[in-house]
């Protein structure tokens, strides 16, 4: 679908819930708290057009008219809507309908074409009924029909047609592209279907983005979805292509600045977290360490640029950096400074570049200890957890057609999720927030408890609004925009590929058997492999790597 949001994480599973969703008015588009600013001039971004090569131009469309709902069903059991994109503006054409669960408000978007060379786009030669809604018995808003074009010889469909009567719709309702100019797709998140994990009546519906996705990567989004009776055939669906790799759209330095000012979220950090986010610069400036192995016993300061950390290579174990040696230093230096912290911009394309993603990267001198919940039982982890040196970070996606906040990434330990910018949080203005969790510092879109498990056992993930936030527009750097060459100086700490922190060689073992002390008989065998259970990162054995050695880095947030 349109947002992107593939909720992927690592074995997480919120255990405070609220009460049983209610159908949202899914009629009513959902806008941004503020109206979009005028963007600085240059280029591409903004204007409303991408021209992705060989005469084909799209338009990305958020105006729809409603074909047909369903009322059960799909995600929270609240069915969903179908919509045609309307109206299209002069010269474009379908290229699909779009689709959405009705468990949030309507906030979605599909591309429409033009073909500037008569090649890029044909009608489809004829339609196939891939199913109906006419034998099922269930709350629906008349009968719906989901129609796949077939394409002429050498082109793709891009989307379905969805109609509110059996009659096949007319041949230039839709339009195909070319073959060479599409790529291959694959599911995003599950939009309907009676049983997701079950192909009951045949039937479940997907959005759909680029199978290869990343920086390098050409594949565009349309924004459609896919029906089909089976989810283990291939799909019958593809996406656009950036044939011409062209980047005009993305946007220039000052308009990053313009972006990032108009969206920077806010940050707030739990009442009782100890372990605050720093600049890298107070970091380095305040006694941080550099290490070498076989030199253990002679740790080298670091300049507060980075200048002397060693350049490139890879994560070979050779170095490694920790706090400082003295008790006091590396105590003080631990709890970070809120006042000195900076957050650091990672500006990418994506999706062939009709997208801007900026990933906002926060750097904490040290990651604190977990807790545990274990049934009814709240257990502090003694040392487990712990880890020098803490990279976490957000990523705002940004439409190129018109700089709108499409949706945000939260990184959550070893995974994350995207959350639509209709369930965000706003304050002043067009900034979200976000919530960081209890030592971990895990990022989320809302406060409360996240158990990081299965069932009733697992780490405790707690955020909660404090006094104590950061405000990322006020202080932020952009360290990294490939795409602008040269116009952005990458700091010296950026291309330093070793860990951030010192592998650890506390007892794991005499770690849990501390904790298990503490647990009924029955709940000690089910906490034990629970613990063995999660890596290494979240046990904090060893310190992280930097942002560049992420595969976010080059690659989509998954």
């Amino acid at each position: 679908m349109g947002s992107f949001l593939s909720s992927k994480t690592s074995a997480i599973s919120r255990v405070v819930m609220s009460k049983k969703q209610k159908s949202l008015p899914i009629d009513a588009y959902f806008k941004l708290p503020s109206p979009l600013p005028s963007w600085p001039p240059g280029g591409g971004f903004g204007s409303g057009i991408i021209d992705l090569g060989d005469g084909l131009q799209v338009r990305q469309i958020s105006s729809f008219s409603k074909v047909w709902a369903t009322h059960e069903g799909g995600p929270d059991d609240l069915g969903a809507s179908f919509f045609e994109p309307s109206p299209l503006p002069q010269g474009f054409s379908m290229l699909g309908c779009y689709s959405q669960p009705n468990n949030r408000s309507l906030h979605g978007w599909v591309l429409a074409g033009r073909d500037e060379t008569g090649s890029a786009l044909k009608q489809p030669v004829d339609y196939t009924l891939v199913w109906s809604s006419e034998s099922l018995q269930i709350k629906q808003d008349g009968v719906g029909y989901i129609w796949l074009p077939t394409p002429p010889d050498g082109y793709k469909a891009l989307g379905h047609v969805v109609t509110s009567s059996p009659q096949k719709p007319p041949p230039g309702k839709i339009l195909c592209v070319r073959s060479d100019l599409s790529d291959q797709c694959e599911f995003d998140s599950w939009i309907w279907g009676l049983d997701k994990e079950s192909d009951v009546n045949g039937f479940n519906v997907f959005g759909l983005f680029p199978s290869n996705r990343g920086t390098q990567a050409t594949g565009v989004c349309v924004g459609t979805f896919v029906a089909q009776k089976t989810t283990t055939a291939p799909v019958s669906i593809s996406c656009l292509k950036n044939a011409a790799s062209n980047l005009s759209c993305m946007p220039n330095l000052d308009q990053i600045q313009a972006i990032f000012q108009a969206y920077s979220p806010w940050i707030y950090f739990h009442p009782d977290e100890e372990y605050l986010p720093s600049s890298v610069k107070w970091y380095f400036a305040n006694g941080a360490l550099l290490y070498e192995k076989g030199e253990e016993s002679k740790p080298v300061p670091i300049k507060s640029n980075g200048s002397n950390l060693p350049q490139g290579g890879s994560n070979d174990g050779a170095y490694w950096l920790d706090l400082p040696v003295e008790e006091g230093a590396k105590d003080r230096v631990k709890r970070g400074d809120l006042q000195e912290s900076q957050v650091y911009l990672h500006v990418k394309p994506m999706f062939g570049a009709t997208f801007t993603d900026i990933s906002v990267w926060v750097f904490y001198p040290f990651n604190g200890p977990s807790r545990a919940k274990v049934e009814f039982i709240n257990i502090p982890l003694g040392k487990i957890g712990e880890h020098v040196g803490d990279w976490e970070h957000l990523t705002l996606r940004i439409s190129n057609f018109n700089g709108e906040l499409l949706s945000i990434y939260f990184s959550e330990h070893s995974g994350g999720t995207w959350v639509d910018s209709s369930q965000l949080e706003f304050q002043n203005g067009n900034k979200a927030v976000s919530y960081s969790s209890l030592h971990g510092h895990a990022m989320y879109a809302k406060p409360g408890l996240v158990l990081q498990g299965s069932g009733s056992v697992g780490i405790r993930n707690d955020t909660a609004k404090s006094k104590k936030f950061m405000d990322t527009g006020t202080n932020s750097t952009v360290v990294a925009a490939e795409y602008l060459g040269t116009a952005i100086a990458e700091p010296p700490w950026l291309n330093y590929f070793r860990k951030w922190g010192p592998k650890l060689t506390y007892d794991i073992a005499e770690e849990i058997k501390k904790v298990e002390k503490l647990l009924p008989g029955k709940l000690k065998s089910a906490f034990d492999r629970f613990i063995r259970s999660l890596p290494n990162e979240v046990l904090g054995e060893e310190g992280p790597t930097g942002p560049k050695l992420k595969k976010n880095w080059t690659g989509d947030e998954v």
